[in-house]
């Protein structure tokens, strides 16, 4: 009874006093070392100089080494190396010399991140321009980078910069202009006096290597604004941490943590750390910086002013407008990316090229999910199931949490709770719904438990610093974590997911990787200690951002595996990484029941798009908390445009499914859900594009308006494709929203069809039923207007096309279909159409493969009804061709559901089939 007591004793004061976010329990900078020295560097303290820059293999090297050193205690020089690669990319790279005497170890580099294709695109520099200014006292070295673009090397002081091409030519990116880079290397041993451990409350760190970390500043030429380095709960648009006007701020804390109810407008770091900044302002466009690290990173972002008193001995370019950040880091190498952009999608672009694009998902991911901590037992399961049904509400997933589990052991089933799994998901899946099963990374120390026992007799885990398994406390007690740095261990792991390994799963059974930050219940900072060693003795310090990504990753492979590599994936990770876009989803982590994290779930879902991780979202109505009726309505309503649209909540929250609060408020949840059903083949077509292309499904508006600044600050309104606006409503009560239209052209009211100014604030009335949300002129959307139990009760439905006319009464859309299961369209598998309407005309011409052979998608279904919003005269009839047939144009509603709405024009049973070529001629 001892043992298990304990447990439970522990468990019950942890879930009592960590269910809030308590300041005191994470280290800021003043109590984190290397932060703290970062931060107190004065501009133009950096002493290094570059020498013997040369041409070596394709790549530019040099070596970094002070400008004055003692014969006594010479310092061994860093080695640099700039790399160029296609589309404006430029790679630098500052390590320590291994040709010297070998340090005790070698540094870390985080693998499987860069994607392979990425490495084949390097260009080979073949030759090095020297360039002398101020009088020819300073030499630069400078590379071919792209069409309009170099890469610079300063020889004294020690600089990296992007320019256009020419000596005169504008600044980018650049690295050390203000003088703030330090590198500090391994030692072999202490120095007298010299003390290594670290000490936070209660832990203690060993550092057994000393101290190692990297810093240096970055400037961003010709920006207004910076953006990006999720996860923190704070706007879009980053404030300045440090400088005039700024007090006591914290910088931006990378290290992924398990935060309990974290708080919003703060730089404090959550569960993901993804260190891509990207800029953007008026005159030049956007420009981006992408440092691959795993360890802890803490990021200030600079006020204008800064470095004033300085500027005399800084290089600092007058005419152009500026914004410096300072870039931190615990452990690891320089191995830094600069992205010339100009535009903000060339910016995602070429970020997605090093570290790949978001997976495309299976059909039913996309649509609306159903979470709680916990459906009880397979009663509650059919009862919600069927509730659904009973109220008209579609869903496509049911979500299990850890309570589903024999005592925590992950891969296991409660006997008497969930007797018979198989038969509860094929009951689902006969609907069309799947299943999610939580797995998360601490594995219970039980002998009985046969993963533990596998991975403690084949060294598969995690070891303390003395060399022992690692045990730490978590859900499941006393556990020991998976190393999944190893690739073997991943592969070990991923074979657990059969349906041999994980009784009781089908094929409609998917999976939620949760706590793998990881979270450790008292470890430091709800952690693993920094000191605990990987594969290939490598310190979790070094690694720890990255752990979740491996853990997703390795995952992920497993569902892969179980089906023999037909079907795609469905993982959904809290934790991420660069690259965590090629697994899964990821979301918002445990956010609150209250409307400032409504608010705040915009800039955080746009941000993770911004840097590669389009699908995402955040727990409708917050996990923590309950939600009033009002909040929670919105928060469906806003949620019904998220990537990952999913409804969560804690075991202490009142249940909150959409048909507990009345009549009315079940209609309008259920109305919030039937949009997004509605708008699924256009969330399906954005999903392969943010595949094809790595640019988000939801976007800022200034992706979309570069030039419009007003656009750059803007995180109440966000994009949907480049085709739809949306406006949430943050407020309760509100009477009034304003909404901001940018562009030249019109916006047509999505529920209304009523045109509106772009370019212009409107002040709308703030309707209960639904939230502002408008269509661009110049856009055709495709839609599906019947609604189902499932999304996949809707794949043989007609289409809907909306044709929003521009003022040259012109639009064009995309619609982009395959089996929504497999990786078939890999092979060509797949119906991508090409919508253009101009003259009076509506042509559907084939934009994906000529032929793809044996792997040819075929789809049977029609467009039903094309709708026509701004079209000034009212024809009658269309013609359609090749079959030279007519149908009627007549007055229909805008909505099929919703009640009585508005007629807008309507081409009626066109039936033209959306895998051929027609054309519909307004006569």
């Amino acid at each position: 009874m001892g043992k298990p007591l304990s447990t439970f004793i522990f468990l019950l004061l942890f879930i009592n006093c960590a269910y809030s976010w308590k300041k005191d329990e994470f280290r800021n900078c003043n109590q984190t070392p290397f932060c703290k020295r970062a931060r107190s560097r004065k501009p133009a303290s950096c002493s290094l100089i570059a020498a013997d820059v040369s041409i070596s293999d394709g790549d530019l090297v040099a070596k970094l080494i002070p400008k004055e050193s003692s014969q006594e205690n010479p310092a061994k020089p860093l080695i640099l190396t700039i790399s160029a690669y296609q589309d404006g990319v430029m790679r630098l790279k500052i390590d320590e010399d291994q040709t010297l005497a070998p340090p005790r170890k070698k540094r870390f580099e985080v693998p499987d991140v860069i994607v392979p294709e990425f490495v084949n695109k390097k260009l080979w520099l073949q030759r090095l321009k020297e360039e002398r200014i101020e009088g020819g006292l300073v030499i630069s070295s400078v590379v071919y980078l792209s069409e309009g673009y170099e890469g610079v090397i300063r020889h004294d002081p020690f600089e990296v910069f992007v320019r256009e091409s020419g000596e005169n030519g504008k600044k980018v990116l650049s690295l050390n202009s203000n003088g703030l880079f330090d590198f500090e290397q391994l030692k072999e041993n202490k120095e007298d006096n010299e003390d290594w451990e670290e000490k936070f409350r209660t832990h203690t760190d060993k550092r057994p290597y000393g101290p190692q970390s990297i810093s240096f500043d970055v400037s961003f030429y010709d920006a207004d604004f910076v953006y990006g380095i999720p996860e923190h709960a704070t706007s879009l648009a980053l404030k300045p941490t440090k400088g005039p006007g700024v007090e006591d701020s914290e910088p931006y804390r990378l290290f992924n943590l398990d935060v309990f109810e974290y708080v919003h407008d703060s730089p404090f770091g959550l569960y993901g750390s993804i260190p891509f900044m990207t800029s953007h302002g008026r005159s030049r466009g956007s420009s981006g910086f992408f440092w691959l690290n795993a360890a802890e990173m803490q990021i200030d972002v600079f006020s204008h002013g800064w470095n004033d008193e300085y500027s005399s001995v800084l290089m600092l370019p007058s005419d152009q407008k500026r914004v410096d950040t300072l870039w931190m880091s615990e452990a690891g190498v320089v191995d830094a990316f600069f992205f010339i952009g100009p535009k903000p999608k060339d910016v995602v672009r070429q970020y997605t090229s090093v570290t790949g694009t978001s997976a495309l998902p299976q059909s039913f991911a996309i649509a609306y999910h159903q979470c709680r901590w916990n459906y009880r037992d397979e009663e509650d399961v059919y009862n919600v199931d069927a509730k659904f049904d009973e109220h008209d509400i579609p869903y496509d997933v049911l979500w299990l949490d850890i309570e589903h589990t024999d005592g925590k052991r992950y891969f296991t089933w409660d006997k008497m709770l969930f007797p018979n799994p198989e038969e509860m998901q094929n009951k689902l899946a006969a609907k069309g719904r799947r299943m999610v099963t939580i797995v998360d990374p601490h594995i219970k120390r039980d002998e009985s438990y046969y993963i533990h026992k596998e991975a403690s007799e084949k060294g598969y885990y995690v070891k303390d610093s003395s060399g022992k398994d690692f045990d730490g406390w978590c859900w499941s007690g006393s556990s020991s974590y998976i190393d999944m740095v190893n690739p073997e261990i991943r592969s070990w792991w991923a074979e657990k997911f059969s349906y041999e390994n994980y009784v009781g799963s089908t094929p409609s059974l998917y999976i939620w990787n949760d706590m793998n930050e990881p979270s450790v219940f008292n470890g430091p900072e709800v952690s693993m200690p920094r000191d605990a060693l990987h594969h290939g003795d490598v310190e979790h310090r070094e690694l720890h951002n990255a752990y979740g990504y491996y853990f997703h990753m390795a995952t992920a492979e497993g569902l892969v595996k179980r089906n023999d590599g037909k079907d795609r994936p469905f993982v959904l990770s809290r934790a991420f990484f660069p690259g965590s876009q090629r697994y899964g989803a990821v979301w918002t982590g445990d956010n609150s029941a209250d409307w400032d994290h409504l608010r705040v779930s915009v800039p955080m879902t746009l941000t993770l798009g911004l840097t590669g991780i389009s699908f995402s979202g955040a727990d409708i109505g917050g996990f923590f908390g309950n939600p009033d009726t009002e909040l929670l309505v919105r928060w469906y309503q806003l949620g019904a445009y998220y990537p990952f649209f999913r409804g969560h909540a804690h075991h202490d929250t009142k249940r909150r499914e959409p048909w507990l609060f009345g009549e009315r408020n079940t209609e309008l949840m259920r109305e919030a859900i039937h949009v997004r059903y509605m708008l699924l083949p256009y969330f399906y077509t954005l999903f392969r594009e943010a595949n094809a292309t790595g640019i988000p499904v939801i976007r800022p508006l200034w992706m979309e308006f570069p030039s419009d600044e007003k656009t750059f600050s803007n995180d109440e309104a966000f994009m949907v494709g480049n085709g739809l606006l949306v406006q949430g409503i943050y407020t309760q009560r509100a009477k009034h929203v304003s909404v901001y239209l940018p562009g030249d052209e019109r916006w047509y009211d999505m529920k209304s069809g009523s045109a509106y100014k772009g370019g212009a604030i409107h002040k709308l009335e703030a309707l209960e039923d639904s939230i502002p949300s408008f269509q661009r002129a110049g856009t055709i959307i495709p839609r599906k207007d019947r609604f189902r139990r499932s999304s996949t009760q809707m794949e043989y439905d007609p289409y809907t096309l909306v044709i929003a006319l521009n003022t040259s009464k012109s639009a064009e859309g995309e619609l982009y279909v395959d089996d929504g299961k497999t990786f078939e369209f890999q092979q060509g598998s797949y119906i991508h159409r090409r919508f253009t309407f101009s003259n009076g005309r509506l042509t559907s011409s084939n934009v994906g493969p000529a032929t793809a052979g044996d792997h040819k998608y075929a789809s049977e279904c029609t467009v039903e009804r094309i709708i026509l919003l701004g079209l000034s005269t009212q024809p009658k009839t269309a013609l359609i061709e090749p079959e030279n047939r007519k149908v009627d144009i007549t007055w229909g509603p805008l909505l099929l559901r919703g009640g009585p709405g508005p007629s807008v024009l309507t081409i009626r049973k066109p039936n033209v089939r959306i895998a051929d070529d027609w054309t519909i001629q307004i006569l």
